[in-house]
């Protein structure tokens, strides 16, 4: 009997340390496997680099990269947010388009949730509560990089009307809405040429600026107030059209790229992305365009994103572990050397490389610091999740109004239309 007990002690024991065994087989396996998360991005950006740079430190864990154009990037996130299935780990979404996710923040990781309050103070405040719920305590991403507007100038042209072309001397010449205009009649009464090249541009001046655009905070339209910036910026754009300072040259259209080529025009209101374009796209323009600040009333942001985790993710802390070390101020000083994406951590304007850094295109000229003096300026701004759908009916009626629309009626047809088409 005893015998018995002993040989049955020994099998349970064998057959313990077998379990044991191939538990520990199995948890090494596990180990082993490399953790996959999808990013979708859109745009130009050197994520695919960095993302095999990770690779390298991290060999544990594997980055693929979907790039889409703007527009179809967030149209298939949102469906796939919608339908629960489909999404990806992590997913670039783009400033203006933000607040469209607002009423899904079910359907998103609270970066709060995963340390995110911790590297806060590495990012200009504005940008970083620009991701933040009503209530500030939901975090939807993390910033990429920020579009800081600027003023180009073509010094061919501005040399003609007997302006200045020293970035700093243009900077204090043109330092007003005011003085922006009669530099312009300057310019038209000189070369014949406008000051700027569209209604949109000649709009967004002001409009990129105000803290509250097309609506408030409980998103309430706001287009009927008497006091609406809205209107005021619109005003300025078709007060700038009748003296026939702006021009046609739509952005993007082979128009618009000849005229940037060629000095077309006096100036372009813009971000620093716009510099990886003129490089390419208007050679002719290089060493004749300079960057300086914009008048104070016109210091505005214009693009960049964030980037968030979709809660349906099986791997949220690998993503956010990435998403932190793909933005942090060393590879944000590379995503901006590597592809223009300006920096978002302030922290980098005070770098060598930046601080030292020049264009060649811009005849030498360190662009850098000024973009990092408007980013300074930026106000925080809420856009609302239909600002996309209200700003291209404000643009069509500005759009009418330069072919001969009566203003005014213009933008009460416009109002008209938005009110309806929130309606739906």
């Amino acid at each position: 009997m005893k015998f018995k007990k002993s040989l049955l002690m020994v099998l349970l024991l064998s057959f313990s340390a077998i379990l044991f065994a191939c538990s520990e087989d199995n948890k090494s396996a596990s180990s082993e496997e490399k953790v996959s998360l999808d990013f979708w991005v859109f745009g130009a950006t050197n994520y695919e680099s960095l993302a095999e740079e990770y690779e390298k430190e991290n060999p544990d864990v594997e980055i693929n990269i979907k790039t889409s154009e703007l527009g179809d990037h967030h149209n298939s996130l949102f469906t796939a947010i919608s339908a629960g299935t489909g999404a990806p780990d992590l997913a670039m979404i783009e400033v203006d388009q933000l607040d469209r996710y607002r009423e899904a923040q079910d359907r998103f990781v609270n970066l709060y949730d995963l340390g995110a309050e911790d590297i806060k103070d590495q990012y200009l405040d504005w940008k970083w509560n620009g991701a933040e719920n009503g209530e500030g305590d939901f975090l939807f991403g993390l910033p990429t990089d920020i579009g800081p507007k600027a003023m180009y100038y073509h010094t061919d042209v501005f040399e003609e009307a007997g302006l200045p072309t020293d970035p700093d001397k243009v900077s204090e010449l043109i330092s007003t809405s005011e003085a922006f205009a009669d530099a312009a009649g300057k310019i038209l009464d000189a070369t014949d040429k406008p000051m700027v090249d569209s209604m949109e541009m000649a709009f967004r001046a002001n409009m990129d600026a105000l803290q509250v655009s097309y609506f408030n905070r409980d998103d309430e339209l706001l287009l009927s107030e008497s006091d609406n910036g809205v209107k005021e910026a619109y005003d300025y754009a078709v007060e700038l059209d009748l003296q026939g300072y702006v021009g046609s040259f739509e952005m993007w259209t082979p128009e618009w790229a000849n005229a940037l080529n060629k000095g077309g025009f006096g100036v372009e209101m813009a971000p620093a992305w716009l510099k990886g374009y003129m490089t390419e796209n208007a050679p002719e323009g290089a060493g004749k365009w300079r960057v300086t600040t914009l008048p104070t009333q016109f210091a505005g942001n214009w693009g960049g994103s964030y980037i968030a985790i979709p809660s349906e993710t099986e791997y949220s802390e690998e993503a956010y572990e990435f998403s932190k070390w793909l933005l942090s101020p060393e590879n944000q000083l590379e995503s901006f050397v590597d592809s223009g994406l300006f920096p978002s951590a302030p922290e980098v304007y005070e770098m060598e490389e930046f601080k030292n850094n020049s264009d060649e295109y811009f005849g030498g000229q360190n662009t850098a610091k000024y973009f990092a003096e408007a980013a300074k300026q930026i106000p925080e701004v809420y856009k609302g999740p239909k600002y996309v759908t209200v700003n291209n009916e404000i643009l069509t009626a500005l759009r009418n109004v330069q072919e001969g629309g009566d203003p005014e009626k213009e933008w009460e047809d416009a109002v008209t239309r938005i009110e309806g088409l929130l309606k739906k």
